[in-house]
């Protein structure tokens, strides 16, 4: 007699943090994974609802460590979530820089939180950013609220909602950042060698190649090595968002052998996209830092099997066409949507090419970051007492990504048309089906706010 042991068994090929385990099967129960077994387990058996997704892949939930679900206000959470659960991302953590403001306090902070726990799909967790002056009270209490890092720029993007931070207040700030265990990540372009080379390629704007020559390879370099000197003083744990190029990640590694605390990520855009792709994308390639060589491209694939590009990430920046659609370069914005991107795109262009293992996959897109950023406890791994948060992909479906099918309000992708071999078939966060047979199925208010867990 069945007493409904679990909530839901799966079957399928699961790939657990050793490897893959064929014709295996997850129970859960709660919205936990209670139990990992063998296929004719006939404890597994033991359930009134069943996903059979024999000659599936049956993954963590992805981690994007790297969305900007209010950039855009026509985006929001409710969107961003949805384009994450079509994408089987199952955690988002969430950009603090808002077109409304940064979230560097802790009023702002929990209004934010209390807008997540309404609107979103998956579950979030928030990264939160620091004033241009002072601030270390602010600081401390929103890394006890359970922010999961800082972010800061280096770059002047907009100095209301996303200013420079000197690299005195970066010094002083490290140092309290470092008090409280969490991490601080950092957008690294040096904004002196930008503003200059801006000017200097300012009349060749109708040329889409001129944005990435207004921020060359050492913009990039000069500004990381900074960062990682003053982490290193500090002892502060800093991440380098959206590393472009290999120089950077070898820099990072001789960081890392002197002692100093530094993970460093790169995007799905500069693993699939070159400068040579400008001419055809126009705006819609225009991200900060810029795509670069074809070189550049292909060898940070090699990086990611070493271990030395600790995550990927997609930078989701949902704009609407409008802002991507002026003639002159440096009059559009910069940015593209990609969390919907980030699994089917890794898995196609990276497993299914033999470029990368599904285990390498899973480590950069789910393992990595959730440990970096202090959800390690609860997310990103397929393991008894963990979220049940799973993405099912069948390794057999071959699609072309068509724009018109996503869910980000921007209705537009730098990927459209791309062959695509593998597709996400089911979302589940935390036990509960999000997406299936291509409908988004999760509702308003299921995600739920993630508070991180760092060791100081």
């Amino acid at each position: 007699m069945v007493n409904n042991s679990y909530d839901l068994v799966i079957y399928g090929n699961l790939v657990l943090p050793g490897g893959v385990a064929y014709h295996s099967a997850v129970g859960i129960k709660d919205g936990k994974i209670v139990r990992i077994g063998d296929r004719d387990d006939t404890d597994m058996s033991d359930t009134t609802e069943i996903i059979n997704a024999e000659g599936s892949y049956v993954l963590p939930g992805a981690v994007d460590a790297h969305v900007h679900c209010y950039s855009s206000l026509d985006e929001g959470f409710y969107t961003a979530s949805a384009a994450a659960a079509a994408g089987g991302v199952t955690t988002i953590i969430e950009m603090p820089y808002d077109a409304t403001g940064m979230i560097c306090t802790l009023p702002a902070f929990e209004e934010k939180k209390q807008q997540l726990e309404q609107q979103s799909i998956v579950d979030m967790a928030m990264l939160v950013t620091i004033h241009k002056q002072d601030g270390y009270d602010h600081i401390r209490q929103l890394a006890e609220a359970g922010a999961c890092g800082f972010k800061v720029s280096m770059f002047n993007t907009d100095s209301f909602r996303f200013p420079r931070i000197d690299d005195g207040q970066l010094l002083d700030s490290f140092a309290v950042i470092a008090e409280t265990g969490c991490p601080v990540g950092v957008h690294a372009e040096n904004d002196e060698i930008v503003r200059r080379y801006i000017d200097k390629y300012r009349s060749q704007g109708a040329d889409p190649r001129s944005h990435g020559w207004s921020r060359p390879k050492v913009s990039e370099s000069a500004a990381a090595l900074t960062a990682m000197e003053l982490a290193y003083e500090t002892g502060v744990k800093l991440h380098l968002y959206h590393c472009t190029y290999p120089r950077i990640f070898q820099l990072v590694d001789y960081f890392r052998s002197i002692g100093a605390k530094v993970t460093a990520e790169t995007c799905t855009h500069y693993l699939t996209l070159s400068e040579e792709d400008m001419p055809r994308l126009q705006a819609k390639g225009k991200i900060n830092p810029p795509l670069r060589t074809k070189q550049d491209k292909e060898d940070l694939w090699d990086l990611l099997k070493t271990g030395s590009i600790d995550m990927i990430t997609s930078d989701h920046a949902p704009w609407l066409i409008g802002r991507k659609s002026d003639e002159d370069i440096f009059n559009n914005a910069s940015g593209a949507p990609g969390v919907e991107h980030l699994l089917p795109i890794i898995y196609s262009e990276g497993v299914a090419k033999g470029k990368l293992a599904l285990t390498d996959m899973v480590r950069l897109i789910s393992q990595r970051p959730a440990d970096v950023f202090g959800l390690g406890h609860r997310k990103g791994r397929l393991t008894e007492g963990y979220d049940a948060d799973i993405a099912i992909i069948d390794p057999a479906a071959a699609w072309t990504l068509d724009e018109r099918e996503l869910q980000s309000s921007a209705g537009w992708s730098a990927y459209n048309g791309m062959s695509m071999q593998g597709k996400v078939t089911h979302t589940l966060v935390r036990g509960t089906l999000v997406y299936e047979a291509g409908a988004v199925t999760g509702k308003a208010g299921h995600g739920e706010f993630i508070k991180a867990e760092h060791l100081a």
